[in-house]
């Protein structure tokens, strides 16, 4: 097929798409507004306009490259057939970025969508531009794209239709945070549930006692959860760490921390002198108990663990003896073990 019969082809192919667009324009009518509609179509004849002027140079330029003999005609007509769609498609780009720096979103996003035929692009366009449920709808219905189409509509704040969609991606912590954004604290209580469940089923204690703490207010429940974990070794330090740190009353954490060391067992206690390690610090009313019982599981574990007498210095910072002695008591220890 000649260059000729390929633009003549060519232009009928685009004149019979730009009756097709005016009856679409026309059945819009019963859907949008007059504006909406005029708007679109004013879209298209700039679209028209850009294509008849790169159809026009490229076929100069073919034209000359006829007349030159630089070509065959089959290289010819693929080289006219890229370039032509390349430049059409760079002009479509420069009208869609023209429409958004002009704030015009919705214009850009049916180029990206209708004539690019990119609808992420004309999706996430729209949400740049604040239409989130006409971004939410193009999500579902031409990508399928539950997640983004949720997160759209929770910033339109059309909080059930987020909520159904959050549902089926078994996002249950967003579906309870939704619920309570909307003051149905029961069905958020009941969605919060399952994911501390589902924590506590993954060992995962700490995080199902953020849950309770923080989501559902349930302080007496967290800590519940976080002494289950120190008990049964399930993230045993970090357990133990959030458990004294959910207590608040110094006279009260002085208790906590006493009732539970008589319950440590052996193999715990190096774990429990970690903990001890951040009482210490918390409050000068809290260095006795915690300096004590520091000394003594170090005076239990030092013939197993010589190592371990260095962990006075942290319950002694100030005290330069300590410093003496424990270096006099490794330097003991190591000629003993020398002989």
């Amino acid at each position: 097929m000649n260059k000729q019969k390929f633009i003549d082809k060519f232009l009928i192919a685009f004149m019979i798409l730009a009756v097709f667009k005016i009856i679409g324009i026309g059945a819009q009518l019963f859907h949008e507004s007059i504006w909406s509609v005029v708007g679109t179509l004013a879209i298209f004849l700039v679209v028209a306009f850009i294509i008849m002027i790169v159809i026009t140079a490229l076929k100069d330029k073919e034209q000359n490259r006829n007349n030159s003999g630089r070509r065959g005609s089959s290289g010819g007509n693929f080289y006219l057939e890229a370039s032509l769609f390349d430049r059409i498609r760079s002009k479509y780009e420069e009208l869609a970025e023209k429409y958004i720096a002009e704030n015009d979103y919705k214009k850009a996003a049916k180029v990206y969508m209708n004539l690019l035929q990119d609808h992420f692009r004309g999706a996430k366009t729209l949400e740049e531009g604040g239409f989130y449920n006409e971004a939410a709808a193009v999500y579902l219905k031409k990508l399928n794209n539950k997640s983004e189409a949720a997160s759209c509509y929770e910033k339109a704040k059309q909080y059930k239709k987020a909520i159904d969609l959050y549902k089926e991606l078994q996002q249950k912590e967003k579906v309870g945070d939704l619920y309570r954004e909307i003051s149905d604290i029961k069905n958020a209580h009941i969605y919060y549930q399952m994911v501390a469940d589902d924590y506590t089923g993954n060992n995962q204690m700490v995080k199902a006692s953020l849950v309770y703490s923080k989501k559902m207010e349930q302080l007496e429940e967290a800590q519940k959860i976080l002494l289950k974990g120190w008990e049964e070794d399930k993230d045993a330090f970090n357990c133990l760490n959030n458990y004294f740190a959910n207590v608040f009353d110094v006279g009260k954490l002085e208790t906590e921390i006493r009732k539970l060391y008589q319950k440590t067992p052996s193999y715990k206690k190096t774990t429990y002198l970690e903990a001890m390690k951040h009482e210490f610090k918390k409050d000068p009313k809290l260095q006795p108990v915690t300096r004590s019982i520091a000394y003594e599981i170090i005076a239990e574990k030092v013939g197993t663990r010589s190592e371990i007498i260095n962990e006075l210095k942290y319950f002694n910072p100030d005290d330069s003896v300590i410093l003496k002695d424990i270096s006099r008591f490794k330097t003991g220890r190591n000629k003993m073990l020398r002989n």
